[in-house]
């Protein structure tokens, strides 16, 4: 398949009054055509201003962003407004993301009359109910609002909304974190199902790593800025090679009875994201820290095909833990 979107050493940081923050620093990937990337982390660790910065909703420090091989990093206002059809998101909260004085109907066709795909009443009737059966929300509730539905279908108005102008690649973040557990499932199998149908490319976003098992093809884990671990959903299931990596799968509870865990407890300050020390950011808290990670950045570099990490001793780590 060929590559939809890549982006090259993003970087993205914030003027404080105590120094810059470095939200997202030198992250590269690329996501295939109708495949899904899963970025994962804590919160704090730039996953979400990582995908504000690609579709452009937050300035970029630096870095290039490349979309069906064209150089988007530095778009006009005229050539963005082309573009944006294509670029989408589902935000977070189902909550705050929607304007609470506009009614389903109202919300899903805004995209359309602003960028005056439909301009006949009829017809942008027709495709606002067509996108709310899509997404499997009842005709009965177009001309209901937002404090009237549950949590579940106002992130499905959140997905007609971002599907409404076709596009080709949607950033997702964390759509279904302030969802209830089994509300969660019913949105990831009609995000899948939706990708199958419609033949959509996602940036996945979320801190829960069995989510982000259900539904994603690769796999970046990220931890203050930078990437740690990339590789695919399988593999990184099978085995993982960064100690934070490890803790977070750890991390993720075992749906059985009496089922025991080994967990991997991280002790130690999280080192601050505002001008950061050299060396590896997760140095402060990983048991296998020695003098070369307070100083030295590692690279992110290949541990076997297909599987990246950023660690000095990857190696010598997997041998004890074998």
């Amino acid at each position: 398949m060929s590559t939809l979107l890549e982006v090259k050493n993003l970087k993205n940081h914030f003027k404080t009054p105590n120094g810059l923050l470095h939200a997202v620093d030198g992250v590269s990937f690329k996501i295939e055509t109708q495949k899904t990337l899963g970025v994962v982390g804590e919160s704090g660790c730039g996953k979400s201003t990582l995908g504000r910065t690609i579709v452009h909703l937050t300035p970029k420090t630096g870095g290039e962003i490349f979309f069906e091989g064209k150089d988007i990093t530095h778009i006009d206002k005229a050539d963005l407004k082309k573009l944006r059809p294509n670029l989408q998101m589902i935000f977070q909260d189902p909550y705050s993301s929607l304007n609470p004085r506009m009614s389903v109907f109202q919300t899903i066709s805004e995209p359309l009359i602003i960028n005056r795909v439909e301009r006949d009443r009829k017809k942008l009737s027709k495709r606002v109910l067509e996108l709310m059966d899509i997404v499997g929300l009842s005709s009965d509730l177009a001309n209901a609002f937002p404090h009237e539905l549950d949590g579940g279908r106002r992130q499905r108005i959140g997905v007609a909304r971002a599907l409404a102008l076709n596009p080709k690649f949607i950033v997702c973040d964390e759509p279904v974190s302030a969802l209830d557990v089994s509300i969660q499932a019913q949105i990831l199998n009609l995000m899948q199902d939706l990708q199958d149908e419609l033949g959509l490319t996602y940036l996945f976003i979320t801190h829960d790593l069995s989510v982000v098992k259900h539904i994603s093809d690769n796999i970046l884990v990220m931890y203050m800025g930078k990437m740690v671990e990339y590789t695919t959903s399988e593999q990184l299931f099978k085995h993982r090679y960064h100690p934070y990596t490890k803790a977070l799968l750890a991390a993720v509870p075992i749906p059985e009875v009496g089922a025991k865990k080994e967990r991997r407890l991280l002790k130690g300050e999280i080192s601050s994201p505002i001008n950061p020390k050299p060396g590896c950011r997760f140095a402060a808290r990983c048991p296998y820290a020695q003098d070369k990670c307070r100083v030295e950045e590692p690279a992110f570099q290949a541990v076997e095909p297909g599987h990246f990490v950023a660690c000095h001793f990857v190696g010598e780590i997997n041998q004890l833990n074998a």
